[in-house]
């Protein structure tokens, strides 16, 4: 995705996901790994939330889990797909789970005056903002609370550079690019890197606060 304008990488992800809704949730479990752990770490570094929000929030799978998690929080998604938001709206729907959904990019702070998020949530969705993910982290920064939790998990790294153009003509990039970044915007509260498939690729998982 170098040298693609931004509007030119949300044109494609929209067009990406109007096929990839249809089977996201029946196909990611088999790679996008660490999701349930990651909102589990967000449990035991933000006991109460009032507000979270998640980035790219998908079919709704994440903020399913936060909400029986965190059920007096107000639960918000955003993203770029109108119809990974339809499949997510019918989730949510059906389990009785509030949440606020807006379809656009995040490419700045969403938070009202006096409503700071104490979770703002990227979930495999850092990796396909290509180009704007370095302000797509400063958003987030400046949308969180004072001491708020930055939580993440994505793709890593791979060593094998056939596999990384694969995964770039799928619209993600994985050289390594997103950690540093997470570490000196914010203080590093847990950072772990792991490997999938015997060292195909590493993924991630990250929990940073806010200054």
């Amino acid at each position: 995705m170098n040298g693609t304008s931004r509007a030119a990488n949300e044109a494609a992800l929209q067009r990406y996901y109007r096929f990839h809704a249809r089977i996201y949730d029946a196909t990611r479990w088999a790679f996008l790994f660490g999701r349930a752990a990651l909102v589990d770490a967000i449990a035991r570094h933000a006991p109460a939330p009032r507000n979270i929000l998640e980035v790219g929030c998908g079919t709704g799978r994440n903020l399913l889990a936060l909400g029986r998690r965190f059920p007096a929080a107000h639960l918000q998604g955003v993203d770029v797909s109108a119809a990974m938001l339809a499949t997510a709206r019918r989730r949510l729907a059906r389990a009785g789970a509030p949440a606020t959904l807006t379809e656009a990019a995040y490419d700045r702070p969403l938070a009202a005056p006096d409503q700071a998020f104490d979770v703002v949530l990227f979930s495999y969705c850092l990796s396909m903002i290509n180009p704007g993910w370095p302000e797509a982290l400063e958003a987030a920064r400046a949308d969180l609370a004072p001491g708020g939790l930055l939580a993440a998990v994505d793709f890593h790294h791979s060593p094998n550079a056939g596999f990384r153009r694969w995964m770039g003509m799928n619209h993600v990039r994985m050289e390594g690019q997103l950690l540093p970044a997470m570490e000196r915007d914010f203080t590093t509260v847990e950072r772990r890197v792991m490997p999938a498939y015997a060292g195909l690729w590493s993924y991630f998982a990250y929990l940073g606060r806010a200054g």
